[in-house]
């Protein structure tokens, strides 16, 4: 059995009645101020004003590790003392970024923790730590399949004191947002290098970097997740200066294995509090509804969907700590396996009891009335963010077979 620290259960009553006094009220009207919205990409003053609430209340920037918490004004939580935490903030698709928790820029402030420079971590982290900017990452590409990173074709040349780069990108997550000011872009350097993984490189460009277009918006499945959205850009000669490259020339592989272990589980952690929270709304709306003379509750299909529910969200929520515990004890690089189970496993579950709940909401279960459809939308695009189903099934399905047949 499975027991959260002191500082974790106190940050977990101080999160959950932030939810139940800021950000449940605040649902509805979240959404007429986005529709409202001239800009739907711009700042809503309902977030700015929880954010503000949020850093009073210290409930701010939790997902720094320990390791890294000189960054942060508190002692930082393990990855399993942070996963309830963000399983609560889950429950409330928009509610990650106000208590500066949310993707991509967790994963960026990450990258610019570890890899950074000083300079970078003055201009760019600084501002990010204190919610006053937002980041994007720049990887995958239209043309090629990203699912194979080493596939990226953004061309990066060496040019004097600067680094030119020409390509496109897209899905690229927070580019349409006003306060996203500056994107980490992976590409190819050295593309004739005999080791694939030492092609690349991570360079930043400012967004107002000339020769940087965003082209569109984009939408998954009708969705264009708004405020943030995913865009695709085009990279037109942008040139930006040498001090702009992260960690070295070659390394953008590597920065990218690093970045994307614990964001993965990020993810996985706020889909299970989706789906916690629709579990507890259709337990709520088959106790109200009433078909062929009974409470829908009484049906043997709904009391079926509702148990098989409830025991796939207790198999996610341990999964996921099982493989936060054992990134805690030896590294992410070490724990994945854990890392793919998780990430294979938690979006498609997530997805199949999200669509269980919005079936026994009738026809409502399909509208913007309750949060199901656009958290459903939110576990299907997980299933390709981060790396594909299938790139993890054969990643994990290699390393289990070296295993057990050595």
């Amino acid at each position: 059995m499975y027991t959260f620290s002191e500082k974790s259960l106190s940050y977990q009553n101080q999160l959950k009645k932030f939810m139940d006094d800021y950000i449940y009220p605040n649902e509805e009207f979240y959404s007429q101020q986005l529709a409202k919205a001239q800009n739907r990409f711009s700042t809503l003053p309902l977030v700015d004003e929880l954010k503000a609430k949020a850093q009073e209340q210290e409930l701010w920037n939790l997902f720094v590790p320990p390791a890294l918490s000189e960054f942060c004004n508190h002692d930082g939580l393990t990855n399993f003392e942070y996963a309830p935490l963000a399983e609560i903030m889950g429950r409330v698709l928009w509610s990650p970024e106000i208590f500066n928790c949310n993707a991509p820029d967790t994963g960026n402030m990450e990258v610019f923790m570890k890899y950074g420079s000083p300079e970078h971590q003055e201009k760019w982290l600084k501002p990010l730590l204190a919610g006053e900017i937002r980041s994007s990452y720049a990887m995958t590409e239209p043309q090629v399949a990203s699912s194979d990173a080493t596939n990226v074709e953004l061309n990066i040349q060496r040019d004097g004191d600067s680094w030119l780069l020409n390509g496109r990108k897209w899905f690229i997550t927070g580019a349409m947002y006003e306060r996203t000011k500056i994107f980490i872009v992976m590409g190819k350097s050295d593309p004739e290098n005999s080791n694939r993984h030492l092609q690349q490189s991570q360079i930043l460009v400012p967004k107002e970097t000339p020769g940087l277009q965003i082209i569109r918006p984009l939408t998954t499945l009708g969705y264009d997740d708004a405020p943030f959205g995913h865009a695709e850009l085009r990279f037109d000669n942008v040139r930006v200066p040498v001090a702009n490259i992260l960690l070295g020339e070659g390394r953008g592989f590597e920065i990218a294995q690093g970045r994307l272990g614990p964001g993965r589980m990020h993810h996985c952690m706020r889909l299970i509090g989706a789906t916690q929270r629709a579990l507890e709304i259709t337990c709520t709306r088959v106790s109200e509804r009433r078909t062929f003379g009974r409470e829908l509750s009484q049906h043997q299909s709904v009391r079926e969907a509702i148990a098989t529910s409830f025991a796939e969200i207790e198999m996610m929520r341990l999964l996921v700590l099982k493989s936060c515990h054992k990134m805690d004890e030896v590294g992410a690089q070490e724990a994945r396996d854990m890392i793919a189970a998780s990430k294979i496993r938690i979006p498609i579950m997530a997805q199949t009891i999200l669509d269980r709940c919005m079936q026994m909401h009738g026809a409502g279960g399909l509208t913007s009335d309750y949060f199901m459809a656009e958290a459903f939308n939110y576990a299907r695009w997980c299933r390709q963010a981060d790396g594909p189903d299938e790139v993890h099934q054969m990643a994990l399905g290699k390393q289990i077979i070296l295993k057990f047949s050595e």
